[in-house]
């Protein structure tokens, strides 16, 4: 009996060590599958503060906590059962989805760019006179919910693509850790970006002078920060639009953009000596800005010109 009973330990033993081995490579995968996604983390996050633009202060964070809760319900309730049976019985279905998000979101970059060039703007803005706050406040969730559907959607596909996991619970994991760390990440931050101007105003009315000079530089910076935000997310759309079109269009067969991209990287690094790697990744980087930016103009101009599309935006 007592021999048997040692068995059985060690046999829970050797589940526990091949269960914590499954999991330190899960983590391990989704960190490194996380980092693929900060392109398109950085658009969630500079996107997302526009959602409360116009309304009463005390409605921000609500507002902030009803997005973060849909976009859970997005990443693990609606994407991620699909995620894991498209890698199960549909695999090589995910370079396609991968594509079709990368041309979106060179479309959504494309967009940005136009308008800031003058282009005019498709459906309705942010600068949009509210009539109805509670009303208003409903549509901008759900616009939300929607646009970071979209978003989620893209995120959970480059994180399956970078997983190399042999089961597929272990990938559902994965993919649920990513999403829950990237939603948790997002919408903190944007709590914290929203905040910061009340916060800089609470400071400023202290007695202290050095409270109330860091109050006033919050206060000043917020919107600086917010133009910043927006910058690099349009960046990061394009960089990450154009760089998953250039690997996909490789992984399938059409080498063009993908030889532009690499042969420019070969050259600059070999030019740059002790500066070659970041050197030659900036190359790639900006070419895959470059053939994003070109990639959504066609779409935006097919979409508005030829379609008519006037979509919510």
């Amino acid at each position: 009996m007592p021999s048997g009973l040692v068995a059985l330990f060690d046999d829970v033993a050797v589940i526990a060590r091949a269960a914590s081995a499954s999991v330190d490579d899960i983590a391990a995968a989704a960190g490194r599958a996380g980092s693929k996604t900060a392109g398109v983390v950085i658009d969630d996050a500079a996107v997302t503060p526009s959602y409360v633009t116009g309304l009463s202060p005390a409605r921000e964070l609500p507002i902030i906590w009803a997005i973060t809760k849909g976009s859970l319900f997005n990443k693990l309730i609606i994407l991620l059962p699909g995620a894991i049976l498209l890698s199960e019985f549909l695999p090589q279905a995910i370079i396609w989805i991968l594509m079709l998000g990368g041309a979106f979101l060179c479309y959504e970059g494309a967009e940005k760019v136009m308008e800031k060039l003058g282009g005019a703007k498709h459906g309705k803005t942010v600068e949009d006179v509210i009539t109805d706050p509670e009303s208003f406040e409903k549509q901008r969730i759900s616009g939300a919910i929607r646009t970071d559907l979209i978003l989620s959607a893209e995120i959970m596909a480059i994180t399956l693509n970078e997983l190399d996991l042999p089961t597929w619970w272990e990938r559902g994991l994965a993919l649920a850790l990513v999403g829950f760390i990237v939603t948790i990440v997002v919408y903190g931050a944007v709590a914290l970006i929203v905040k910061m101007d009340d916060v800089g105003l609470h400071l400023s009315k202290k007695e202290s002078s050095a409270a109330q000079s860091f109050g006033r530089f919050l206060v000043n910076s917020v919107p600086y920060l917010l133009i910043a935000l927006s910058f690099v997310g349009t960046i990061a759309m394009l960089w990450v639009g154009g760089g998953i079109i250039v690997h996909g269009t490789h992984e399938v067969g059409f080498d063009l953009f993908y030889d532009i991209a690499h042969g420019a990287e070969y050259a600059v690094a070999g030019a740059t000596g002790a500066f070659s790697g970041i050197a030659g990744w900036v190359t790639y980087a900006a070419i895959s800005g470059v053939i994003g930016l070109a990639l959504g103009m066609v779409i935006a101009f097919v979409l508005h010109k030829i379609i008519g599309y006037e979509g919510a935006h």
